[in-house]
């Protein structure tokens, strides 16, 4: 990743998210720095994905802050690019794969030129660039994936958020796209990601963040939080016993 100024840390101070008078997610006080990969699990309705859209800003808090404190922070122009997400259900233009990957290239103001070598190298190393010509909502379900995590590290961002990103994947292609994750993380993004297997969080995961109830019951080194959770909530969840 070529220098620029840092967008990171992100810092969220007593954040919460509310709907018509109903707390989803609420007193969230987090920070993330550049390192390796932190994944956040929690069961179903813990508020994951509430909070990876509260972080790119999706959503805003209805209480509490979510800022950039780097040097970059304070340019709205640069948090756009500098930060990106993938979902578990890629959006894709109606466009070839090619023109994917290419389009948040053009606008950020690559000329025509730079952004088909940027898109095709970062195709290659996804293995799609065999199919740079094909209609991107034509391709199977793991290589769509593939596609929207090659547009994105495109982009070189700083800070890239996966809602469980390998949730609909067979095993094959699950392997394929944690390969492309580890890959990412390697180039120097900070990965923040959800998911529910738990295998997946002991192969990616540095940190672990464990949601519960829309509350974060306890931030631990992976190996740590497996081995031995500090809450009673995620030493259930880790055993498989709690499901809400």
């Amino acid at each position: 990743m070529h220098a620029r100024l840092s967008l990171l840390p992100l810092q969220l101070e007593d954040v919460g998210y509310s709907v018509n008078g109903q707390r989803l997610i609420g007193g969230i006080t987090l920070r993330f720095e550049h390192g390796a990969p932190t994944l956040v699990l929690g069961p179903n309705g813990a508020g994951k994905s509430l909070l990876l859209r509260l972080c790119h800003s999706l959503i805003q808090p209805t209480t509490g802050k979510v800022s950039w404190l780097g040097p970059s922070g304070r340019n709205p122009q640069s948090r756009r690019f500098d930060q990106a997400m993938v979902f578990q259900k890629p959006v894709l233009l109606r466009r070839s794969v090619l023109e994917n990957v290419e389009f948040p290239l053009k606008l950020r103001g690559l000329n025509a030129t730079t952004r088909r070598d940027k898109a095709m190298a970062v195709l290659d190393r996804v293995g799609l660039a065999g199919l740079a010509q094909r209609p991107a909502r034509v391709l199977s379900g793991g290589e769509q994936q593939r596609l929207a995590l090659a547009r994105a590290w495109a982009l070189e961002p700083q800070i890239l958020f996966l809602d469980e990103p390998s949730a609909a994947l067979d095993p094959g292609a699950t392997r394929q796209v944690e390969a492309i994750i580890e890959s990412i993380a390697a180039s120097g993004t900070k990965i923040v990601m959800t998911t529910h297997d738990l295998g997946q969080a002991k192969r990616l995961a540095d940190d672990i963040i464990f949601l519960h109830r829309g509350s974060v019951a306890e931030r631990t080194p992976s190996a740590e939080f497996f081995n031995q959770p500090h809450s009673d909530a995620a030493r259930a969840f880790v055993q498989g016993d709690l499901t809400w």
